[in-house]
């Protein structure tokens, strides 16, 4: 079976040919990506948050699945990165940038509930994770990435993905599966 996906978002190509002048490579892989705009689909209307904007690969996939009425919230602390972001993105008037530190942001977050959360720095995923659960509505979905180890990654990043990994089964109020799939995702459900 092949499971790359055929098409793209349209931004695509020039996010990746941007995030390669200023030296990003770390954005979230087409599987992956195909996966968050099917997730996307999923809510129609939905609020979507997505936790490292890196330069918007990810929030292109998910913009890509969402309908008109839904919005995303997309949090990055590196403006440089999200500058990327906003010049491919920017102009969609359902995604909203915000440049913040994603531990800050969620500390000061006080709007409503998501639907989706795409997870994709360490915030809501190798530490805060319960108070990214409590943003989100029960049934909300949650999705992380880069679960597999893989040996270019620094140490620590390794010891929090194995961390994260081995304290999954007894997080309270998500139900989660971790796929050995893609770049590893774990989807969720808050319960």
């Amino acid at each position: 079976m092949q499971d790359l996906p055929t098409a793209g978002p349209a931004a695509l190509p020039g996010i990746i040919a941007d995030s390669g002048r200023i030296g990003f490579t770390m954005w979230c892989e087409a599987r992956v990506g195909s996966l968050l705009a099917t997730l996307a689909s999923s809510k129609p209307g939905g609020r979507i948050l997505e936790l490292g904007t890196g330069t918007g690969v990810g929030a292109a996939w998910l913009l890509d699945g969402m309908d008109a009425d839904a919005r995303l919230i997309s949090v990055e602390v590196d403006p440089a990165m999200q500058a990327v972001a906003l010049n491919h993105l920017g102009r969609d008037p359902r995604v909203t940038f915000t440049t913040a530190d994603a531990d800050a942001w969620l500390s000061d977050y006080d709007g409503e509930p998501f639907d989706l959360a795409f997870v994709d720095c360490p915030p809501g995923k190798s530490h805060r994770l319960a108070d990214l659960l409590a943003l989100l509505r029960v049934g909300g979905l949650y999705v992380v990435d880069d679960m597999v180890l893989d040996p270019t990654w620094p140490d620590d990043y390794q010891r929090q993905v194995g961390e994260f990994l081995e304290e999954l089964p007894t997080v309270t109020g998500l139900r989660a599966t971790p796929l050995h799939w893609a770049s590893g995702v774990v989807l969720g459900v808050r319960v």
